[in-house]
């Protein structure tokens, strides 16, 4: 079988731009997945169009940590970024960063005629097809005080374990001393640290890698050597690639 991709899609990236980078990676191993999956053949001419916007947008925490409001603030570049990709003809876009979420309402609001993915409804329509009912969330402290994942997988009768105060500083380490950095070696040491203390508190349970930066790192961590990892932004790139081509 052979046929065409139905759909443009989009990427909003930038946050950071590494994370952006890699959602791609995964975005096109997803599509060949697809494929697959349609009985497509795998060729060039047979993967989406799809535009990445690596665009500078202000730290996500920071501004939901802050009560300042103004220029600091993530949405506006989020929305002119949006508005590119909508005008390059993009009818899905997936947001490649957890912590950004915290925007998807005003986002899909202002842009009603895209289809704006939403990475926590997505991991939870996962964790339930996997019959999964409980996991350990490693995210930044912006994703933690927004409850972005908290409620939607509560809502899917998912249990959620997080850091204390401590674990949550180390992660946010990891994440900006170390994979924004360039420091994988500090951040795989904070990430892991944090994972080893999580299991021996809760026991095995899988662990949702909830910031774009920690899959680049975590992995490689002895302390999680066969243990289960979960890529939301994985789960994210594979609903985009079902968008892409679900009128095939």
């Amino acid at each position: 079988m052979d046929a065409a991709p139905a759909q443009v899609v989009g990427i909003l990236g930038g946050m950071g731009p590494a994370a952006g980078a890699d959602f791609v990676r995964l975005f096109v191993e997803a599509c060949a997945r697809q494929m697959h999956q349609l009985g497509l053949a795998v060729r060039d001419q047979a993967f989406p169009e799809h535009w990445l916007a690596q665009v500078p947008v202000p730290d996500r925490t920071g501004a939901l940590l802050s009560e300042e409001s103004g220029a600091h603030q993530p949405l506006e570049p989020m929305l002119q970024a949006l508005g590119r990709l909508a005008a390059l003809g993009a009818r899905s876009v997936a947001i490649a960063c957890n912590t950004a979420h915290a925007w998807h309402g005003r986002l899909q609001e202002r842009f009603p005629h895209v289809q704006v993915l939403h990475v926590a409804r997505e991991l939870a329509l996962q964790l339930q097809a996997d019959q999964c009912r409980e996991v350990i969330l490693l995210a930044t402290e912006g994703t933690y005080r927004s409850g972005l994942y908290d409620a939607t997988l509560a809502q899917a009768g998912i249990a959620v374990q997080t850091p204390d105060a401590w674990g949550r500083e180390r992660l946010m380490e990891g994440i900006y001393q170390g994979v924004k950095r360039g420091d994988l070696a500090l951040a795989q040491r904070c990430f892991g640290e944090v994972s080893a203390r999580m299991q021996a508190r809760h026991g095995p349970l899988p662990l949702v890698m909830a910031c774009t930066e920690i899959p680049l790192a975590l992995p490689g961590a002895r302390e999680v050597q066969g243990q289960t990892l979960i890529d939301p932004a994985r789960v994210l790139a594979q609903a985009l690639a079902r968008q892409a081509y679900r009128q095939v």
